[in-house]
């Protein structure tokens, strides 16, 4: 009866969470181990760091993020980061269990209470066994199977002959030694061998619903390798979780038992040479529970968005069609929309109107796209894209470099990519504002143009209205603007088409009170340099 309360309470906690922001501590050290680890070469594109800070993406994670276990959560954080090679069959194959779990909610309960065992942050360390390097048996390991087999040689005989009793007895203080030497060894385990065969049993029991066994066939051969190991890594298990009084005495006649006949260390390394030669397979099951877990978060991520959409991949020459998009992390964000073909698109605006904001849901919307099969948009069209940008550029002051060469690297790396058949989409905010105004234009131009050939797409943010009147032929021209009055500077949000025409940094410096002085002297010299 107490266990079936827990059950019920257990589900009733998931539900009230369902739909929401976690309100947990989020350990992106942990989180991001799977990830830091995996080999994903294979995979259509891995997103850098270097756009993942540009897209706030811990921020976006952690927004995104309504898994359920550990596991999942960092399975989440390498799916977000990973684009896959395109495969519409499976993603149908998600699709419709997103729609099972959303269409029975009694059912995706049950998933959620089976995935919550694994919720403790021991299970971090899983991913561990089958991407770590495992401790190796000490080179005079031939003696530690030498005096288990003496022990328990001369326990059975001793009771035929009581003088081996002494032989025990002095091979029992030998093997003390042994058994606490590899306690250290046994450390790093503690967590992980117990929590695999949690995942074991979670994946058992989520693989009998023939929904899921669709994500992996195979998996039955995975789950019966480890199955087979059960039982060596049960004392595992016990050693980790002792908690009352007649769990502490069980746990002192085991731990006699394994000094006796130095069952830990050999248990340790046989369960850990067979880990080593199965690592494929024990990935298998982790990816297995972790694909269920993120499929249940987008779930419950959908079900809390008033407007959201699967985006359209298309192959033609339409580049990135959009209506209604916004910025998921911004507050009662203002949506727009926009149409390119064969162009891409340089926007203009002063500071604060949301042209970086825009770019930024651009690349947010393409990678969630691509990854989740979710944007945060009425509509979302584009081409199976890789992502690169250069939005977020400091000086790199431990290594000497300037701003400047920190951002001459950057592009360097986008202009490499842009030679690729594959189609990409390129993100730039305030291209080479590093340095002096006539060679970043120059500079800007040639850059700019050389980017938007073949199949890539870029979305370029700038103060310098020159570069719309050299780009015209490139690029869509685009804008943001504010209304400025006497006493105060209106924002709408709203991208609009053409270049933007009005000037107004010096009117809100006189909005903001600047001295008389300064406002006119800055007219008369803009006036002057605008005759040339």
């Amino acid at each position: 009866m107490r266990s079936f309360n827990l059950k019920n309470k257990n589900k009733d906690k998931l539900n009230d969470l369902f739909g929401k922001v976690k309100e947990d501590y989020f350990s992106f050290n942990q989180i991001e181990k799977y990830f830091r680890n995996k080999d994903d070469h294979k995979s259509h594109q891995v997103l850098s760091d270097k756009t993942s800070a540009d897209l706030d993406f811990q921020e976006l994670f952690m927004f995104l993020d309504r898994t359920t276990s550990k596991v999942g959560q960092q399975y989440f954080y390498n799916k977000l980061r990973t684009i896959p090679i395109r495969d519409a069959n499976q993603t149908k194959e998600k699709e419709d269990i997103i729609h099972l779990l959303t269409e029975r909610p009694d059912f995706r309960l049950d998933v959620q209470v089976e995935l919550s065992k694994l919720k403790n942050d021991k299970s971090f360390f899983i991913n561990a066994l089958f991407q770590d390097q495992h401790i190796e048996p000490p080179k005079w390991f031939i003696l530690i199977k030498f005096l288990s087999f003496t022990s328990i040689a001369s326990f059975i005989l001793m009771f035929f002959n009581t003088h081996l009793f002494f032989v025990f007895l002095a091979t029992f203080i030998f093997n003390l030694g042994v058994h606490y030497w590899n306690k250290n060894n046994l450390y790093p385990y503690l967590a992980s061998l117990p929590q695999l065969l949690k995942l074991h049993q979670v994946a058992k029991v989520l693989f009998n619903n023939s929904n899921f066994k669709k994500l992996n066939p195979n998996l039955e051969k995975p789950l019966n390798t480890i199955s087979k190991l059960k039982a060596r890594m049960f004392l595992f298990r016990l050693e980790a979780g002792v908690q009352g009084d007649f769990e502490t005495v069980i746990w002192a006649f085991l731990e006699l038992f394994k000094i006796a006949f130095l069952m830990e260390p050999l248990l340790l390394f046989g369960v850990l040479e067979v880990l080593d030669k199965k690592r494929d397979e024990v990935e298998s099951i982790f990816d297995f529970v972790g694909e269920v877990d993120s499929l249940a978060s987008i779930t419950s991520l959908r079900s809390a968005l008033n407007v959201y959409c699967h985006p359209k991949i298309v192959d033609e020459n339409v580049k990135i069609k959009t209506e209604s998009i916004y910025h998921p992390l911004i507050k009662e964000c203002v949506s727009n929309g926009i149409y390119l073909n064969d162009k891409s698109v340089l926007l203009t605006g002063s500071n604060m109107s949301g042209k970086t904001s825009f770019i930024r849901a651009i690349g947010i919307n393409v990678l969630t796209g691509l990854t989740l099969n979710t944007c945060f948009a009425e509509q979302f069209s584009m081409p199976w894209l890789k992502l690169y940008s250069a939005i977020r550029i400091s000086d790199d002051l431990l290594n000497d470099k300037s701003y400047y060469f920190e951002e001459v690297i950057s592009i360097k790396e986008m202009i490499d990519n842009s030679r690729t058949p594959e189609a990409n989409l390129f993100l730039l905010d305030e291209i080479f504002k590093g340095t002096n105004t006539i060679e970043r234009i120059a500079a800007g131009k040639a850059v700019l143009s050389y980017l938007s050939q073949n199949n890539n797409t870029v979305f370029v943010s700038t103060h310098d209205i020159e570069l719309a009147d050299l780009l015209l032929e490139e690029y869509d021209l685009y804008h943001f603007s504010e209304k400025v009055d006497k006493q105060t500077v209106a924002f709408d949000y709203k991208i609009k088409t053409g270049k933007l025409k009005n000037r107004n940094a010096i009117k809100i410096l006189e909005v903001n009170d600047y001295p008389k002085s300064i406002i006119s002297e800055a007219i008369a010299i803009t006036k002057a340099l605008e005759k040339g």
